[in-house]
């Protein structure tokens, strides 16, 4: 049985580009240029790996995070018993600027997963096993495109596990339509990647259906891009009840929001967003905590409304 610890998994989206939606980074100074970000990212790799976390999760949007991944497998040939999960559908156009107006653009045609196939591989070569289409909502085609469909399902066929991220409002409705997808008689999506947290766990049903269909679950988002986070004074009442429950538990809050996905079964990865070494310890701490049938019952029992936790993260500011 894979342990708890190994149930964590680690996001690069904080970690490959210089500004990202989640506060919690000022340990990576105001500069922030490439070569800082690539010694952070090998550190917190690191660390880590170090403790037990197998699962990597990259994405073409997250800056330089498959260079900064590829210069740290080369730097250790020895790790072969780590699990990659990259994403294509949106291209990095921040420049590598705090200040950019756009950060990212989102494209789910056939070229778009040609041209970012061809630039995945050609930074991490054979380490991929996961691709993933990044961030599937309901008026994206990608689902319906039966040329990608096809495209995608070869590389199933070349031994890939092929999967899809979801946001927003209606991740249930996307969730419950990716896993009845079958291309040449066969399941095409099995991995999925979704938001999952104390204060948006609206999909719960559609990801309990997605795992009892033999799809392995992938949280991201546990600690709400920083609102479920130690400091944050973010004034939601269920952000304050998570924090009275951490201090219930003499934890930091990220541990609750963190254990609290732990302890859903049909999850089988939750992804930190770590960006040092002491992050990356408090998030794995989680593992640990235990909590009961009613603590947990109380954390989901007043999440906010699917739209008003996207618009909220819609207007979180890119820093």
């Amino acid at each position: 049985m894979v342990s708890h610890v190994q149930r964590i998994g680690l996001g690069l989206a904080a970690l490959g580009r210089p500004a990202y939606i989640t506060p919690t980074r000022d340990a990576l100074g105001a500069e922030r240029t490439i070569e800082d970000l690539d010694r952070q990212t090998g550190a917190v790799l690191d660390a880590a790996y170090a403790a037990g976390v197998r699962y990597l999760a990259c994405a073409r949007s997250y800056g330089l995070s498959e260079r900064f991944l590829a210069r740290w497998l080369s730097a250790h040939p020895e790790i072969t018993d780590i699990t990659i999960a990259s994403k294509w559908g949106y291209r990095y156009v921040g420049e590598w600027r705090r200040d950019a107006a756009v950060h990212e653009v989102k494209d789910h045609s056939v070229a778009a997963f040609k041209a970012q196939f061809a630039e995945t591989t050609a930074e991490l070569g054979d380490r991929i096993d996961i691709y993933q289409i990044h961030s599937v909502t309901p008026d994206s085609p990608a689902l319906r495109d039966h040329q990608l469909l096809d495209r995608l399902a070869g590389l199933r066929d070349r031994g890939f596990r092929i999967g899809l991220s979801t946001s927003g409002p209606h991740q249930s409705a996307v969730i419950r339509e990716a896993i009845e997808i079958e291309v040449a008689g066969r399941p095409l999506f099995t991995v999925l990647q979704s938001t999952w947290n104390v204060l948006e766990s609206s999909a719960s049903s559609a990801l309990q259906e997605a795992a009892a269909a033999g799809v392995a679950v992938v949280i991201k988002e546990a600690l709400a891009n920083g609102r479920l986070a130690p400091g944050s004074d973010d004034p939601s009442p269920a952000v304050d009840h998570a924090r009275q429950v951490a201090a219930a538990h003499g934890v930091p809050l990220d541990q609750v929001a963190l254990a609290c996905v732990l302890h859903q079964p049909w999850v089988a990865h939750a992804l930190s967003g770590a960006v040092t070494a002491a992050q990356v310890e408090s998030n794995l701490a989680s593992a640990k905590l235990g909590l009961d049938p009613a603590t947990l019952e109380r954390l989901l029992e007043q999440p906010e409304t699917p739209a008003v936790y996207w618009e909220q993260r819609s207007h979180r500011v890119w820093a």
